[in-house]
């Protein structure tokens, strides 16, 4: 008898019909003999249906309130999905992550988990029923309900799934599996049948949006397996695990852009010690991400400094900056919307010459500029305009021969 957390996104559960159909699913995983633990989300577009109500009623919208808020469209679903499950003969019990163990912080809208108590859950799986859990949600240290943030619902389940020492988590989303590109921009792009968690959390960084970042870190730290799958064709799907050092590493995994983020440049800056201390510490004190950085060489004592940020930060970063111009001495600050990143994740690139050489004279085959460059062990990538973002993914997943089998 296995034991299995499977969780299901919001469009898996989207309207009655979709939840019938995963209770279906559900119901034929327990008959195999297997313990089955869910994780679900809100159905649909509902948390956004919820931040736009708050929006519409409030300007301060309380951290405190929102959690509560946003976390009862999962308390919704998880009860729903155990109707349906009764409606199989699958006895089932519904439990908001508190009633689950979950316990967090108190960073409302954003909280992390900091333990996790299933004992009404393993006691559930003792008496043969099926815990339904709603997603993204705890409690926190001084007993108010929370919300983990954007894609929680994963997070939840590989914290279940450590918890219980599951035998693997099962996230059941839109689309089969992780591809090595996107197919709405490749066709040719593969299902991947494995990676590992440093390659998906590049690839994440990259721009790939599922799983979630903060589900596969914490898989990795504590060593649960992940299977990636659709619940809408139920086919297998794709593994992350551990690197197996056993077997021979692709060179190049997969290929990803990302236009979500835009870049500023701070022109003219001195170059002396703690000028981008100053600078960059404004900006993590207003909570800006600062992804990429460039400093160009030093001319006759000057430099430019380049970041990019993520769009919903541009403005507020661009007044930070600004604000600093003075007190930096720089020259100006410039602001570029109109940019995107595309990158080559592949565990292989750790020991094979030339893959840097293979990119750049890829690009330059298709007349595209690069106007940043960030490396790492086993990803590389580089800032172009993003009106050319999708041929350079064609062009790159065509050059590393991906779409062979």
């Amino acid at each position: 008898m296995a034991l299995v957390v499977q969780k299901f996104g919001g469009t898996s559960v989207g309207d009655g019909e979709r939840m019938r159909t995963v209770a279906d699913y559900i119901a034929r995983t327990v008959r195999r003999g297997n313990q089955v633990v869910v994780a679900v989300s809100a159905m649909g577009k509902e948390t956004d249906q919820l931040l736009h109500l708050a929006s519409e009623v409030s300007a301060t919208r309380p951290g405190r309130e929102m959690d509560m808020l946003i976390t009862a469209g999962e308390r919704k679903a998880m009860a729903l999905l155990c109707m349906a499950l009764h409606d199989q003969g699958i006895p089932a019990d519904s439990f908001t992550g508190s009633q689950a163990g979950i316990v967090t912080d108190t960073d409302h809208t954003r909280a992390k988990i900091v333990a996790v108590r299933p004992d009404r859950i393993r006691k559930a799986l003792d008496a043969g029923r099926v815990p339904v859990v709603g997603g993204a949600q705890g409690v926190s240290v001084d007993r108010d309900v929370t919300f983990l943030g954007r894609g929680g619902t994963d997070t939840t389940a590989v914290a279940l799934a450590k918890a219980l020492d599951a035998d693997a988590c099962e996230i059941y989303t839109d689309v089969s599996g992780v591809f090595n590109a996107d197919p709405r921009i490749v066709p040719e792009a593969r299902r991947l049948k494995r990676l590992s968690f440093e390659e998906m959390l590049e690839m994440n960084a990259a721009g790939c949006p599922k799983p979630a970042m903060r589900s596969v870190e914490f898989a990795r730290n504590h060593g649960v397996r992940l299977h990636v799958r659709s619940a809408f064709t139920w086919e297998p799907g794709t593994w992350i695990t551990e690197e197996d050092a056993s077997m021979e590493q692709a060179i190049v995994s997969a290929v990803v852009s990302d236009s979500s983020e835009a870049k500023l440049t701070v022109t003219g800056v001195p170059d002396t010690p703690g000028i981008a201390a100053r600078l960059f510490r404004a900006l993590a004190d207003r909570s800006i991400n600062v992804d990429m950085v460039e400093q160009n060489v030093s001319m006759a004592g000057t430099t430019d400094i380049s970041f990019t940020v993520p769009h919903d930060d541009l403005s507020t970063a661009h007044a930070v900056v600004d604000g600093l111009r003075v007190e930096l001495g720089a020259v100006g600050v410039t602001a570029d919307p109109d940019i995107a990143t595309v990158s080559i994740i592949g565990a292989g690139m750790k020991t094979q010459p030339g893959v840097t050489a293979a990119m750049f004279e890829t690009l330059a085959a298709e007349g595209i500029n690069i106007e940043m460059i960030s490396t790492s062990a086993i990803r590389l990538t580089c800032v172009i305009r993003s009106d050319v973002a999708e041929r350079a993914v064609v062009a790159l997943h065509k050059a590393f021969e991906l779409e062979a089998g």
